[in-house]
């Protein structure tokens, strides 16, 4: 089971994105160390983002601590359960 996070972006907020970016890969890079956070990305056509985690709780706890979040470039989230069809030890 993995937990894939989603996100939504606030129109007009890509200047602020910009300016948070950093911030936001740090972030990134505390989850992906723990090994909770095994993949992040965009959605090429600008509807989001998402996230796929080890855990539940990992997925809530990055999107309750990203910077994007906190300062109004994301404006909701959403952590779904997901089966991994296919599974590379």
């Amino acid at each position: 089971m993995k937990y894939v996070l989603f996100y939504e972006p606030k129109a007009g907020a890509a200047a602020k994105a910009r300016e948070l970016f950093a911030a936001h890969c740090q972030k990134w890079g505390e989850f992906q160390a723990a090994g909770t956070l095994l993949m992040v990305g965009p959605f090429t056509d600008g509807s989001g983002a998402m996230g796929v985690f080890t855990t539940r709780e990992a997925a809530e706890e990055f999107a309750k601590t990203d910077p994007f979040v906190l300062n109004g470039v994301v404006t909701d989230w959403s952590v779904r359960e997901w089966n991994e069809a296919i599974y590379r030890p």
